[in-house]
Protein backbone atom coordinates (compact mmCIF):
# COMPACT_ATOMS: atom_id res chain seq x y z
CA UNK A 1 0.00 0.00 0.00
CA UNK A 2 1.39 3.43 -0.96
CA UNK A 3 2.15 6.03 1.70
CA UNK A 4 -0.73 8.18 0.44
CA UNK A 5 -3.22 5.28 0.53
CA UNK A 6 -1.95 4.25 3.97
CA UNK A 7 -2.48 7.81 5.19
CA UNK A 8 -6.05 7.86 3.89
CA UNK A 9 -6.72 4.41 5.36
CA UNK A 10 -5.52 5.50 8.80
CA UNK A 11 -7.72 8.55 8.60
CA UNK A 12 -10.71 6.44 7.64
CA UNK A 13 -10.20 4.37 10.78
CA UNK A 14 -9.79 7.51 12.90
CA UNK A 15 -12.95 9.11 11.53
CA UNK A 16 -15.00 5.92 11.36
CA UNK A 17 -14.78 5.44 7.58
CA UNK A 18 -16.44 8.79 6.92
CA UNK A 19 -15.77 9.73 3.28
CA UNK A 20 -16.86 13.36 3.78
CA UNK A 21 -14.21 13.86 6.47
CA UNK A 22 -11.55 12.01 4.49
CA UNK A 23 -12.21 14.33 1.53
CA UNK A 24 -12.01 17.37 3.84
CA UNK A 25 -8.66 16.19 5.15
CA UNK A 26 -7.26 15.67 1.66
CA UNK A 27 -8.12 19.29 0.73
CA UNK A 28 -6.53 20.51 3.98
CA UNK A 29 -3.41 18.42 3.43
CA UNK A 30 -3.02 19.64 -0.15
CA UNK A 31 -2.97 23.24 1.09
CA UNK A 32 -0.10 22.45 3.50
CA UNK A 33 2.00 20.44 1.05
CA UNK A 34 3.85 23.51 -0.29
CA UNK A 35 5.08 24.51 3.18
CA UNK A 36 8.42 23.61 4.73
CA UNK A 37 7.65 20.57 6.90
CA UNK A 38 10.84 21.09 8.93
CA UNK A 39 9.33 24.20 10.51
CA UNK A 40 7.00 24.31 13.52
CA UNK A 41 3.34 25.33 13.34
CA UNK A 42 1.13 27.38 15.66
CA UNK A 43 -2.62 26.75 15.49
CA UNK A 44 -4.88 29.61 16.57
CA UNK A 45 -7.72 28.11 18.63
CA UNK A 46 -11.02 29.65 19.75
CA UNK A 47 -13.29 26.72 20.61
CA UNK A 48 -15.75 27.24 17.78
CA UNK A 49 -16.48 24.53 15.23
CA UNK A 50 -14.04 26.05 12.70
CA UNK A 51 -10.98 26.10 14.96
CA UNK A 52 -11.82 22.73 16.55
CA UNK A 53 -11.95 21.15 13.10
CA UNK A 54 -8.57 22.78 12.36
CA UNK A 55 -7.22 21.18 15.56
CA UNK A 56 -8.54 17.77 14.49
CA UNK A 57 -7.06 18.09 11.00
CA UNK A 58 -3.71 19.37 12.26
CA UNK A 59 -3.50 16.63 14.91
CA UNK A 60 -3.95 14.03 12.16
CA UNK A 61 -1.43 15.82 9.92
CA UNK A 62 1.17 15.98 12.72
CA UNK A 63 0.69 12.28 13.48
CA UNK A 64 1.53 11.54 9.84
CA UNK A 65 4.35 13.99 9.24
CA UNK A 66 5.77 14.30 12.79
CA UNK A 67 5.86 18.12 12.52
CA UNK A 68 5.87 20.06 15.78
CA UNK A 69 2.59 21.87 16.50
CA UNK A 70 1.62 24.36 19.21
CA UNK A 71 -2.08 24.97 19.91
CA UNK A 72 -2.71 28.47 21.31
CA UNK A 73 -5.86 30.26 22.49
CA UNK A 74 -5.84 34.03 23.07
CA UNK A 75 -8.19 34.99 25.92
CA UNK A 76 -9.12 38.64 25.33
CA UNK A 77 -11.18 38.84 28.53
CA UNK A 78 -13.88 40.79 26.70
CA UNK A 79 -16.65 38.47 27.86
CA UNK A 80 -17.24 37.84 31.57
CA UNK A 81 -16.78 34.07 31.36
CA UNK A 82 -13.97 34.02 28.78
CA UNK A 83 -11.43 32.49 31.19
CA UNK A 84 -13.83 29.69 32.11
CA UNK A 85 -14.61 29.07 28.42
CA UNK A 86 -10.88 28.88 27.59
CA UNK A 87 -10.34 26.22 30.26
CA UNK A 88 -13.29 24.22 28.90
CA UNK A 89 -11.70 24.26 25.45
CA UNK A 90 -8.38 23.10 26.94
CA UNK A 91 -10.12 20.22 28.74
CA UNK A 92 -11.86 19.16 25.52
CA UNK A 93 -8.60 19.16 23.54
CA UNK A 94 -6.79 17.27 26.29
CA UNK A 95 -9.13 14.30 25.73
CA UNK A 96 -7.61 14.00 22.24
CA UNK A 97 -4.06 14.43 23.57
CA UNK A 98 -3.83 17.98 22.30
CA UNK A 99 -2.07 20.38 24.68
CA UNK A 100 -3.49 23.92 24.63
CA UNK A 101 -1.61 27.04 25.72
CA UNK A 102 -3.84 29.90 26.93
CA UNK A 103 -2.46 33.43 26.62
CA UNK A 104 -4.33 36.23 28.37
CA UNK A 105 -4.47 39.58 26.60
CA UNK A 106 -3.74 42.42 29.02
CA UNK A 107 -4.76 45.23 26.67
CA UNK A 108 -8.17 46.83 27.19
CA UNK A 109 -10.26 46.72 24.03
CA UNK A 110 -13.13 49.22 24.06
CA UNK A 111 -13.44 50.42 20.46
CA UNK A 112 -13.69 48.54 17.15
CA UNK A 113 -13.78 45.41 19.29
CA UNK A 114 -13.68 42.70 16.62
CA UNK A 115 -11.07 44.44 14.48
CA UNK A 116 -8.80 45.34 17.38
CA UNK A 117 -9.17 41.89 18.97
CA UNK A 118 -8.05 40.35 15.68
CA UNK A 119 -4.97 42.61 15.50
CA UNK A 120 -4.03 41.82 19.11
CA UNK A 121 -4.55 38.11 18.48
CA UNK A 122 -2.13 38.11 15.54
CA UNK A 123 0.37 40.15 17.53
CA UNK A 124 0.35 37.75 20.50
CA UNK A 125 0.45 34.69 18.24
CA UNK A 126 3.43 36.20 16.39
CA UNK A 127 5.29 36.80 19.67
CA UNK A 128 4.57 33.22 20.75
CA UNK A 129 5.74 31.91 17.35
CA UNK A 130 9.00 33.82 17.56
CA UNK A 131 9.72 32.51 21.07
CA UNK A 132 9.08 28.94 19.94
CA UNK A 133 10.80 29.19 16.55
CA UNK A 134 7.57 28.53 14.65
CA UNK A 135 7.33 29.82 11.10
CA UNK A 136 3.63 29.29 10.40
CA UNK A 137 0.47 30.45 12.20
CA UNK A 138 -2.65 28.58 11.09
CA UNK A 139 -6.15 30.04 11.39
CA UNK A 140 -9.51 28.44 10.66
CA UNK A 141 -10.87 30.94 8.12
CA UNK A 142 -13.10 29.11 5.63
CA UNK A 143 -15.04 29.94 2.45
CA UNK A 144 -18.06 31.29 4.38
CA UNK A 145 -15.71 33.74 6.15
CA UNK A 146 -14.33 34.67 2.74
CA UNK A 147 -17.80 35.61 1.50
CA UNK A 148 -18.59 37.59 4.66
CA UNK A 149 -15.33 39.52 4.31
CA UNK A 150 -16.13 40.23 0.66
CA UNK A 151 -19.60 41.59 1.54
CA UNK A 152 -18.26 43.70 4.43
CA UNK A 153 -15.67 45.29 2.16
CA UNK A 154 -18.27 45.73 -0.57
CA UNK A 155 -20.39 47.69 1.92
CA UNK A 156 -17.39 49.97 2.57
CA UNK A 157 -16.76 50.66 -1.11
CA UNK A 158 -13.46 48.73 -1.26
CA UNK A 159 -11.52 48.46 -4.49
CA UNK A 160 -10.21 45.36 -6.26
CA UNK A 161 -7.60 44.66 -3.56
CA UNK A 162 -10.13 44.60 -0.72
CA UNK A 163 -12.72 42.65 -2.70
CA UNK A 164 -10.12 39.97 -3.47
CA UNK A 165 -10.58 39.11 0.22
CA UNK A 166 -8.27 36.76 2.14
CA UNK A 167 -5.24 34.91 0.76
CA UNK A 168 -4.20 31.41 1.78
CA UNK A 169 -0.75 32.71 2.72
CA UNK A 170 -0.01 36.17 4.14
CA UNK A 171 3.35 37.38 5.47
CA UNK A 172 2.91 38.79 8.98
CA UNK A 173 6.59 39.69 9.29
CA UNK A 174 9.98 38.47 8.06
CA UNK A 175 9.90 35.38 10.26
CA UNK A 176 6.23 34.38 10.29
CA UNK A 177 3.50 33.65 7.76
CA UNK A 178 -0.24 33.41 8.37
CA UNK A 179 -1.71 30.29 6.73
CA UNK A 180 -5.42 29.76 6.04
CA UNK A 181 -5.63 26.10 4.93
CA UNK A 182 -9.44 25.87 5.18
CA UNK A 183 -10.38 28.56 2.64
CA UNK A 184 -11.54 25.92 0.15
CA UNK A 185 -13.92 24.37 2.69
CA UNK A 186 -17.43 25.24 3.83
CA UNK A 187 -18.41 25.90 7.43
CA UNK A 188 -21.05 23.15 7.45
CA UNK A 189 -18.42 20.52 6.58
CA UNK A 190 -16.03 21.79 9.27
CA UNK A 191 -18.81 21.80 11.86
CA UNK A 192 -19.67 18.22 10.92
CA UNK A 193 -16.02 17.17 11.32
CA UNK A 194 -15.60 18.89 14.69
CA UNK A 195 -18.71 17.25 16.15
CA UNK A 196 -17.61 13.80 14.96
CA UNK A 197 -14.06 14.21 16.31
CA UNK A 198 -14.74 16.02 19.60
CA UNK A 199 -18.40 15.18 20.21
CA UNK A 200 -19.25 18.86 20.82
CA UNK A 201 -18.38 22.44 19.87
CA UNK A 202 -18.54 25.73 21.75
CA UNK A 203 -20.63 28.67 20.59
CA UNK A 204 -19.38 32.26 20.75
CA UNK A 205 -22.25 34.51 21.97
CA UNK A 206 -20.79 37.45 20.02
CA UNK A 207 -21.65 35.63 16.78
CA UNK A 208 -25.32 36.44 17.46
CA UNK A 209 -24.76 40.06 18.47
CA UNK A 210 -26.24 42.22 15.69
CA UNK A 211 -24.26 45.29 16.77
CA UNK A 212 -21.41 43.76 14.73
CA UNK A 213 -21.57 44.24 10.95
CA UNK A 214 -20.26 40.71 10.34
CA UNK A 215 -23.21 39.26 12.29
CA UNK A 216 -25.69 41.31 10.26
CA UNK A 217 -23.99 40.18 7.04
CA UNK A 218 -24.24 36.56 8.24
CA UNK A 219 -27.99 36.95 8.79
CA UNK A 220 -28.37 38.48 5.32
CA UNK A 221 -26.37 35.68 3.67
CA UNK A 222 -28.89 33.07 4.81
CA UNK A 223 -31.40 34.64 2.43
CA UNK A 224 -29.11 34.57 -0.60
CA UNK A 225 -29.86 31.02 -1.75
CA UNK A 226 -33.58 31.77 -1.84
CA UNK A 227 -33.05 34.55 -4.39
CA UNK A 228 -30.51 32.65 -6.53
CA UNK A 229 -27.24 34.06 -5.16
CA UNK A 230 -25.30 30.90 -4.29
CA UNK A 231 -22.15 30.29 -2.26
CA UNK A 232 -20.06 28.91 -5.11
CA UNK A 233 -21.00 31.79 -7.43
CA UNK A 234 -19.70 34.38 -4.97
CA UNK A 235 -16.51 32.41 -4.36
CA UNK A 236 -15.93 32.26 -8.14
CA UNK A 237 -16.26 36.05 -8.35
CA UNK A 238 -13.81 36.50 -5.46
CA UNK A 239 -11.27 34.25 -7.20
CA UNK A 240 -11.67 36.19 -10.46
CA UNK A 241 -11.05 39.45 -8.61
CA UNK A 242 -8.03 37.92 -6.86
CA UNK A 243 -6.58 36.90 -10.23
CA UNK A 244 -7.03 40.42 -11.63
CA UNK A 245 -5.52 41.83 -8.44
CA UNK A 246 -2.38 39.70 -8.84
CA UNK A 247 -1.89 41.07 -12.36
CA UNK A 248 -2.27 44.63 -11.07
CA UNK A 249 0.15 43.93 -8.21
CA UNK A 250 2.94 43.17 -10.68
CA UNK A 251 2.66 46.68 -12.15
CA UNK A 252 2.27 48.34 -8.74
CA UNK A 253 5.44 46.62 -7.45
CA UNK A 254 7.44 48.21 -10.28
CA UNK A 255 6.01 51.67 -9.53
CA UNK A 256 6.61 51.20 -5.80
CA UNK A 257 10.27 50.17 -6.16
CA UNK A 258 10.95 53.08 -8.50
CA UNK A 259 9.30 55.82 -6.40
CA UNK A 260 9.40 54.75 -2.73
CA UNK A 261 12.68 54.92 -0.80
CA UNK A 262 13.23 53.79 2.78
CA UNK A 263 15.52 55.99 4.84
CA UNK A 264 16.39 55.98 8.52
CA UNK A 265 13.13 56.66 10.41
CA UNK A 266 11.51 57.96 7.23
CA UNK A 267 9.94 56.92 3.93
CA UNK A 268 10.33 59.24 0.95
CA UNK A 269 7.86 59.02 -1.95
CA UNK A 270 8.18 60.74 -5.31
CA UNK A 271 4.62 62.08 -5.15
CA UNK A 272 4.98 63.95 -8.43
CA UNK A 273 5.60 60.69 -10.30
CA UNK A 274 2.92 58.80 -8.37
CA UNK A 275 0.38 61.52 -9.23
CA UNK A 276 0.77 60.70 -12.93
CA UNK A 277 -0.72 57.24 -12.31
CA UNK A 278 -4.46 56.54 -12.01
CA UNK A 279 -6.14 56.95 -8.65
CA UNK A 280 -6.13 53.22 -7.78
CA UNK A 281 -2.35 53.01 -8.26
CA UNK A 282 -1.80 56.12 -6.13
CA UNK A 283 -4.01 54.67 -3.40
CA UNK A 284 -2.23 51.31 -3.39
CA UNK A 285 1.29 52.77 -3.33
CA UNK A 286 0.55 55.14 -0.44
CA UNK A 287 -1.41 52.50 1.45
CA UNK A 288 1.42 49.95 1.16
CA UNK A 289 4.06 52.52 2.10
CA UNK A 290 2.21 53.44 5.31
CA UNK A 291 1.46 49.80 6.17
CA UNK A 292 5.11 48.78 5.72
CA UNK A 293 6.39 51.78 7.66
CA UNK A 294 4.06 51.26 10.63
CA UNK A 295 4.50 47.45 10.49
CA UNK A 296 0.78 46.87 10.98
CA UNK A 297 -1.22 43.91 9.67
CA UNK A 298 -3.89 46.07 8.02
CA UNK A 299 -3.27 49.18 5.88
CA UNK A 300 -5.29 52.36 6.58
CA UNK A 301 -8.87 52.37 5.29
CA UNK A 302 -9.03 53.28 1.60
CA UNK A 303 -11.44 56.13 2.44
CA UNK A 304 -8.74 57.81 4.53
CA UNK A 305 -6.09 57.33 1.84
CA UNK A 306 -8.43 58.81 -0.79
CA UNK A 307 -9.01 61.86 1.39
CA UNK A 308 -5.25 62.18 1.92
CA UNK A 309 -4.53 62.08 -1.82
CA UNK A 310 -7.24 64.67 -2.56
CA UNK A 311 -5.87 67.08 0.05
CA UNK A 312 -2.28 66.70 -1.13
CA UNK A 313 -3.17 66.97 -4.82
CA UNK A 314 -5.31 70.08 -4.32
CA UNK A 315 -2.50 71.67 -2.30
CA UNK A 316 -5.01 72.53 0.45
CA UNK A 317 -2.69 70.90 2.97
CA UNK A 318 0.98 69.98 2.86
CA UNK A 319 1.16 68.34 6.29
CA UNK A 320 -1.27 65.73 7.62
CA UNK A 321 -1.42 62.90 10.14
CA UNK A 322 -2.61 59.34 9.55
CA UNK A 323 -2.09 55.99 11.33
CA UNK A 324 0.33 57.51 13.83
CA UNK A 325 2.39 59.09 11.05
CA UNK A 326 3.15 62.62 9.91
CA UNK A 327 2.93 63.01 6.14
CA UNK A 328 4.53 66.17 4.76
CA UNK A 329 4.77 67.26 1.13
CA UNK A 330 7.80 69.26 0.06
CA UNK A 331 8.33 69.96 -3.63
CA UNK A 332 7.80 66.73 -5.54
CA UNK A 333 8.37 64.49 -2.52
CA UNK A 334 6.11 63.19 0.26
CA UNK A 335 7.78 62.31 3.54
CA UNK A 336 6.35 59.80 6.04
CA UNK A 337 7.62 59.93 9.63
CA UNK A 338 6.28 58.67 12.93
CA UNK A 339 4.48 61.10 15.21
CA UNK A 340 6.41 62.08 18.32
Amino acid sequence: MSKKNSSVQNLKILFKNDKKIVDTYQIFKKNLNSLNKNKSFVVGVSGGADSLSLCALMKTFSNETKVKVFYVLIDHGIRKNSNKEAKQVRALLKKKKISLTIIKNKEKINKNIQGRAREVRYKLLSIFSKKNNAKYILTAHHSDDQIETFLIRLSRGSGIQGLSSMKKITKLNKATSLIRPLLDLKKKDLKYLAKIFFGKVFKDPSNNNTKYLRTRIRVLRRKFDKIGIHHDQIIRSIKNLASANETLNGYIDKIFKKNVKNKKNEVLINFQNISQENFEIQLRVLSTAIKNFTKTYYPPRSKKIKNLINLLTSAKQKKLTLSGCILEKSGKYLSIKKEA
